[in-house]
């Protein structure tokens, strides 16, 4: 039995190949939808959200419409990491946020006309910003807002992102009346130096704390968010943060890189002045050493830098391939329809995405016009629907099944697709990938290329810099 985390380990995958990593680092979408949102546009007559809606809530019983999964972005935090690449509002007034509130019940009252009273909500998530931001009576305000509007199914994953150095036991209190049953924190990083280089000092005994109030009060799914490629940090940094947070026993973690994106976030600057990040070859070295640690721990690799204990719905539905993808990462809850609300918030029916303005100004001027905050968008070609079945089922299962494509959606893999698979020929001789006439498999060694691999698939897709981070 693993010490760490108490269940066996699972098969010695290989190491990452840092000479791979190399080669396939290129700019490149997380995919958590396709077309990616770079490339909605703002044609709002040829999206037409209100029949888009009606669309989507078309049927005579709630059997013939697809659940719901609601997400709600709460903007504001106290005070500003450099690190991040959020859509946030940095104020430390209470008020702000009760006026935000009275946003959002103009918005969901909207979109409640639309929705049908047969849908069942299976999800929700808040995330940010920071959620716990809202002060207790806040989200009891909230959570009347949205039980009074939704129905929630009896099994509905409720989840909220939280930060552990304002979390308090009133907060997780409201937190439970909402119904949470998962909470993300943020954590980052361990250890000092690294914090006050990103200006979030975060003491671990706070952490520490958070978890145990929050499994005190009956949230058992725990996941931590953590970072590498930051200034300061090193391997030997990272293995101690990894001590601490193995400590805690997650069920699932989210270890990201960094993504310096200094042209869309300016607080990023900070960095290039300080000098402070890792250089390419360190930052490989971080990766190599967080998988490689955490598969020994006994979590498995559930793509795209998250991880999560065999036992987890997570890694039990990637086993089982039935992984799905959305805006909010990694779900087992397919097929739902996406509601978003909120600043920046990013909604999907079976053909549309539209995304929410980015700016409360103009936010709040769509609603003081009883409009949807609607700024932009994207409606699906047939065309492009089979291409995101492609990439998720790449990014979800990890193959392409010949026979599944073709029965289920018409795709005759290599007629329809020979050029794409003909790219794939760099990626067999690197051991990347099989193919045959069963189809397309990630090997072991191609899991953490999984957005390289997809990109093949992606016909808008041109490497560069200034729209995505590297991929790998």
């Amino acid at each position: 039995m693993s010490p760490d985390v108490g269940f066996e380990a699972p098969p010695a995958v290989p190491p990452v190949d840092l000479a791979l990593v190399r080669k396939y680092a290129v700019p490149g979408p997380r995919y958590t939808s396709y077309p990616p949102a770079t490339r909605f546009t703002t044609d709002l007559a040829g999206l037409d959200v209100r029949g888009a809606l009606r669309e989507d809530n078309r049927g005579g019983s709630g059997a013939q419409l697809a659940p719901l999964s609601v997400y709600v972005h709460v903007p504001f935090c106290a005070a500003r990491c450099w690190y991040c690449g959020c859509n946030t509002i940095i104020t430390r007034r209470p008020e702000v946020a009760d006026r935000y509130l009275d946003d959002l019940e103009r918005e969901i009252a909207l979109t409640a006309r639309e929705i049908s009273p047969a849908r069942c909500a299976e999800q929700l998530h808040l995330g940010g910003g920071t959620p716990t931001f809202l002060s207790p009576a806040q989200l009891d305000r909230l959570t009347t807002m949205l039980r009074e509007t939704f129905w929630f199914s009896g099994d509905a994953e409720i989840s909220v992102e939280i930060d552990p150095r304002t979390l308090t036991l009133e907060h997780v209190a409201a937190l439970r009346r909402l119904g949470v049953n998962r909470a993300s924190l943020g954590i980052q990083d361990t250890q000092l130096e690294v914090q006050e280089a990103i200006h979030r000092v975060q003491p671990h005994a706070l952490n520490r704390r958070a978890v145990a109030m929050l499994r005190d009060a009956g949230i058992e799914s725990i996941n931590l968010d953590l970072i590498y490629g930051l200034p300061r940090q090193t391997v030997g940094t990272l293995e101690a943060t990894m001590a601490d947070v193995l400590e805690l026993k997650p069920d699932r973690l989210s270890v990201f890189s960094y993504a310096h994106v200094p042209w869309v976030k300016p607080a990023q600057r900070i960095f290039d002045r300080q000098g402070e990040l890792p250089h390419a070859e360190e930052k490989l070295a971080q990766f190599a050493s967080l998988r490689e640690r955490l598969l020994a721990a006994g979590y498995e690799d559930i793509g795209l830098d998250h991880f999560a204990r065999p036992d987890d719905e997570l890694a039990v539905a990637r086993r089982a391939g039935t992984l799905h993808r959305n805006f909010q990462g990694y779900s087992t809850r397919a097929g739902a329809s996406l509601y978003g609300f909120g600043l920046s918030a990013i909604s999907q029916t079976a053909d549309t995405y539209r995304q929410n303005y980015k700016t409360l100004a103009e936010y709040r001027a769509a609603l003081d016009e009883g409009r949807l905050p609607v700024e932009r968008g994207y409606r699906l070609t047939e065309e492009d629907a089979r291409r995101r079945r492609l990439i998720m089922d790449l990014m979800c299962t990890r193959r392409l099944d010949t026979a599944g494509l073709r029965r289920e959606a018409g795709i005759d893999l290599f007629v329809d697709y020979a050029r794409e698979i003909l790219s794939l020929r760099d990626m067999i001789a690197d051991g990347l990938v099989t193919v045959d006439k069963s189809g397309v498999r990630v090997l072991p060694a191609g899991e953490s290329f999984l957005r390289v691999i997809a990109m093949r698939f992606d016909p808008g897709m041109i490497p560069a810099a200034g729209r995505h981070a590297l991929a790998v």
